[in-house]
């Protein structure tokens, strides 16, 4: 049997639980995606690692994501049924495990014992998830629940469940065990095979003495070991089928549960921003960006190659982890970025360009992992890979300054950097003078442009704004936030060009309640 939700290939690895790389552990910070995995999870420590794998771990294949969606999507409209068979395959395998506490004996009899329990187990698994599977048949639209309902319904029915259940009872000896052997090169035995004991009531059973018999000897401890060793020398072939039996078995159900862990996690997210009275939607999938080219699987595409318009256009785009937060007070704003390789965010402080990127960001990361997206309609392309350069605080142990970290961080991203990936910077270069750090951050936005990789960039520096207006290229967005003119943010970000100024004397009036020193 296969899982074939999450995956078309049924032996991907999930991921989850290891330690995450420097570039994963920046994304979960910037992003705020700790947050979403704390939403998706719940409070179950397992949903949370497979969350956090699949999250951190996106497709590139836009018919991939695609089929994720559907899955997600089915999920979304059938949560009792993801969830009670989550909490099947969860509570069975636990009580599996018990049944093989303080085993510590391999030999062929107690494996087989082991295993019969692991299967009756296994068996009841089974069909909770196949009475689960029936709720939902015929209403999932789906292919790949459809697949899974089939099996969970087809392949267990049941006839075969109770065939199973009465050659697990068998398989308990409740009438003793019937071993057969022959008589091998001196006088030994050979070809011992454990037999299926005739069907016989208890009156046969009394009064059948056809064929011979011997009782051994009280204390005749060589007979016993040499009768129990022709046990285990019949049982040993039993034993090992029935072991691989059970461990198939339990490959399944840890594979289905895992996948159910992905997808409970996608509507218990889904139910605490809805809760939020925030909408979401599966986003439009468009060709680009990450789409990998002729010359083979994976492949990166490179700057040789005809370029295609970046496109991303968002209605309703609000930052998932704020909205978590602090609920149905986030603003939600609209975005067009298509055609934009370079996107550069300036305005007033405080009016929500940082939260602009860190949602730009999430709905990027949410989309590659097939599920929905904080937004009224997002249309995107894929990204091989999405990267953040965000401002950090001063090293406290004294090992580098700021500016060095800045620069030793953006060096280490671009070595990684491929054409179509995205890189996320939120004032970047911010830790030097006005000049320095426009200098330098406008030789690597324009770089990296010039190298297909889009760059949304957030920055008060006016100068490198500036730079890059007067530079004139049309793959260039500016995006500003806004502020009224009585100095109240409205949350805002729209398209207009770079001031002078981020407002940071509203700011100082709102902090200290009077003007600054000379006006």
């Amino acid at each position: 049997m296969k899982v074939r939700l999450l995956h078309a290939d049924d032996e991907l690895p999930l991921g989850g639980g290891g330690e995450l790389s420097v570039h994963q552990r920046d994304l979960v910070d910037d992003l705020g995606l700790d947050l979403l995995l704390d939403a998706m999870a719940a409070g179950d420590d397992h949903v949370r690692r497979v969350c956090e794998g699949l999250l951190l771990d996106g497709l590139d294949d836009v018919g991939e994501v695609a089929r994720r969606q559907g899955v997600v999507a089915d999920a979304l409209a059938h949560p009792e049924v993801v969830a009670a068979m989550h909490a099947a395959i969860g509570s069975g395998l636990e009580a599996a495990r018990r049944s093989a506490a303080g085993l510590y004996r391999e030999s062929p009899e107690p494996v087989v014992r082991r295993s019969v329990e692991r299967l009756r187990v296994h068996l009841n698994v089974l069909r909770r998830l196949r009475g689960q599977a029936r709720r939902v048949q015929g209403s999932v639209r789906s292919e790949p629940w459809q697949e899974l309902i089939e099996q969970l319904v087809t392949v267990v029915d049941e006839t075969a469940d109770a065939d199973m259940e009465a050659l697990l009872e068998e398989l308990t000896f409740p009438r003793g065990m019937l071993l057969s052997a022959r008589i091998g090169r001196g006088a030994t035995g050979v070809d011992h095979v454990l037999r299926r004991p005739r069907s016989q009531g208890w009156l046969a059973r009394s009064v059948d003495r056809s064929g011979d018999s011997f009782e051994l000897p009280e204390r005749d401890d060589e007979a016993v070991a040499a009768l129990g060793a022709w046990r285990e020398r019949a049982l040993a072939p039993v034993a090992t089928q029935l072991s691989a039996a059970a461990e198939d078995i339990e490959v399944f159900l840890r594979r289905l549960r895992d996948e159910l862990a992905f997808l409970l996690g996608a509507v218990q997210l889904g139910d605490r921003l809805a809760g939020a009275g925030l909408a979401t939607c599966f986003p439009e999938l468009v060709p680009g960006g990450a789409a990998a080219p002729a010359g083979g699987e994976g492949a990166r595409a490179t700057p040789d190659e005809p370029p295609t318009a970046p496109r991303w256009r968002a209605r309703g785009l609000y930052d998932p982890a704020l909205a978590l937060r602090i609920g149905s007070e986030v603003v939600p704003g609209d975005l067009d970025a298509d055609g934009a390789t370079l996107v550069v965010i300036t305005g007033a402080n405080q009016g929500g360009k940082s939260t602009l990127v860190r949602a730009i960001g999430a709905a990027q990361v949410l989309a590659q992992a097939g599920l929905f997206v904080p937004a009224g309609a997002l249309r995107l392309e894929l990204r091989p890979q999405v990267y953040v350069h965000f401002g950090r605080e001063e090293d406290r142990r004294l090992r580098r300054g700021r500016l060095e970290e800045e620069l030793a961080r953006m060096r280490r991203i671009i070595e990684q950097l491929g054409p179509g990936d995205l890189l996320l910077a939120n004032e970047s270069f911010a830790s030097t003078n006005e000049a320095e750090g426009s200098a330098l951050a406008h030789g690597v936005f324009v770089a990296l442009a010039d190298a297909r990789v889009r760059v949304v960039a957030v920055t008060h520096l006016y100068e490198l704004a500036r730079s890059l207006e007067v530079a004139d290229r049309e793959d260039i967005l500016f995006l500003r936030a806004q502020r009224e003119e009585d100095g109240t943010r409205p949350f805002r970000v729209e398209p207009g060009p770079p001031e002078a100024t981020s407002y940071g004397r509203d700011l100082y009036l709102d902090i200290f309640g009077e003007e600054p020193a000379g006006g």
